[in-house]
C-alpha cells in the first residue's frame, strides 16, 4: 500500500510493535534515566545536546566577574616621559610621581628611573624592582 506510515499501521494495536505489554516499560528500556550512560552508550545524545563528557563545574554570573586591569613595571618605565607630557605624571627632582588607575602593577621589565607609583596593589617583584631603583610603591588606604 502506497503512503502507509507506521502511525497508521499501529492504530488499534495495544503495543505498537513493542512485543508484549511488559516491554518498553521502565527506565531500563531507555538505557537509564536522565543523563545515565553519558560516557558509555548515550555519548552521541550527550554530545548532540551540548553536554559532552564529565562535569562542567560552576559558571559565575556575569555580574560578579570583572577583568583585573594590570600593567608591567617595565611598561611604566618606558612610558614615564610620555606620561609627564600628557599630564598624567609629574617630574620633580628626577623622581617621577605617577598615579595609575589600575588594579595591580606587575614586576615584569626593567626599571631605570626613580618612580613614586600609586596604584591599588603591587606584586612582590614589582615592589622589589621599584625600591631597588630608588623609588617607592604606594597603595591608597
Amino acid at each position: 500500500m502506497v503512503g502507509k506510515n507506521k502511525t497508521k499501521k499501529f492504530r488499534g494495536s495495544r503495543t505498537c510493535g513493542g512485543g508484549t505489554h511488559k516491554n518498553r516499560r521502565g527506565g531500563g528500556s531507555r538505557g537509564g534515566r536522565g543523563h545515565a550512560g553519558g560516557c558509555k552508550h548515550h555519548f552521541v545524545r550527550e554530545m548532540l545536546e551540548g553536554r559532552g563528557y564529565g562535569d562542567f563545574g560552576f559558571k559565575r554570573p556575569q555580574k560578579v566577574t570583572y577583568e583585573v586591569r594590570v600593567i608591567d613595571i617595565g611598561t611604566i618605565d618606558e612610558n614615564a616621559d610620555r606620561l609627564v607630557e600628557e599630564g598624567q605624571a609629574e617630574l620633580r627632582d628626577d623622581i617621577y610621581y605617577i598615579q595609575l588607575d589600575v588594579d595591580k602593577v606587575l614586576g615584569s621589565g626593567r626599571v631605570t628611573k626613580k618612580m613614586m607609583i600609586t596604584a591599588n596593589s603591587f606584586s612582590e617583584k614589582a615592589i622589589f624592582e621599584i625600591k631597588s631603583a630608588g623609588g617607592e610603591a604606594i597603595t591608597p588606604e
